[in-house]
């Protein structure tokens, strides 16, 4: 009998305990919102450098980049780090004007980055880019990945929308690029001249640089008069400068 009421005494306690715990003493560590706080940024898994991968931009600093033709000037330009984003201070007329591209060249490999644009704004990433003299700007050797806030007016023109070859096709998939004050995720990939361009998880552009097909579309362009552009499939990845701040994270590339 006295075991029995022990043991209910004890059950007894056992349900007042419960029912006194409040939701905040109870630890929730596998919600979304607890994976989004704890995610670290800029840096690499173990199994992501056994693939291969490395960091394009550490989250410190500019080390790997500096400004187009103005190696000198990367210093005073525009391009900051800032809470371990890159970022470009585009709104700054003190700051020296002009892209930000890698030191290193790059020829078959697969791209990812984390971007979000400042409210209408319009920017770009380019790929193959000429760093020389006689070029001087990104955009007269280097195809560009589009890069668009919703709210930008070429939102409305097919072939300026987010994640298109800037001005030369329009979107194989539809996809919505994200507001102001969230992220987009992009992929590139280049293999022997072929590319690729994903927005958001979803394809929207894809050329062969060495076929017939995009000289000619390069000829029914506003790059007609420049002889030299989509020529190269290797050369430097640039960010484009282009009035309006600009974040970026997470970049990443493995070479293929």
């Amino acid at each position: 009998m006295k075991y029995k009421l022990t043991v209910l005494y004890l059950f007894f306690l056992l349900i007042i305990g419960c029912k006194g715990k409040t939701e905040k003493d109870i630890p929730n560590w596998h919600t979304k919102k607890k994976a989004i706080e704890n995610k670290v940024h800029n840096q690499l898994l173990n199994v992501e450098k056994e693939q291969g991968w490395a960091l394009l931009f550490d989250g410190k600093s500019l080390n790997g980049w500096h400004l187009y033709n103005k190696p000198d000037s990367t210093a005073f330009s525009a391009w900051e780090v800032t809470d371990g984003m890159l970022y470009c201070n585009a709104t700054d007329e003190t700051k020296v004007f002009g892209d930000l591209v890698t030191d290193k060249a790059f020829e078959n490999y697969e791209l990812v980055f984390e971007w979000q644009m400042a409210l209408r704004g319009n920017g770009g990433v380019f790929i193959n880019v000429q760093e020389a003299p006689e070029f001087s700007a990104t955009y007269l050797t280097g195809p560009e990945y589009q890069l668009l806030e919703p709210a930008h007016m070429d939102t409305n023109n097919p072939k300026k929308r987010p994640g298109c070859l800037w001005g030369i096709s329009v979107q194989k998939n539809e996809v919505e690029a994200k507001p102001n004050g969230q992220w987009n995720t992009s992929k590139i990939i280049q293999k022997d001249g072929r590319i690729e361009f994903y927005l958001n998880g979803k394809l929207t552009a894809q050329e062969d640089l060495k076929a017939a097909e995009w000289t000619q579309k390069v000829a029914n362009s506003n790059f007609a008069d420049n002889p030299d552009f989509g020529k190269a499939t290797q050369g430097q990845l640039a960010l484009q400068n282009w009035y309006f701040d600009v974040w970026f994270r997470n970049m990443k590339i493995k070479e293929l």
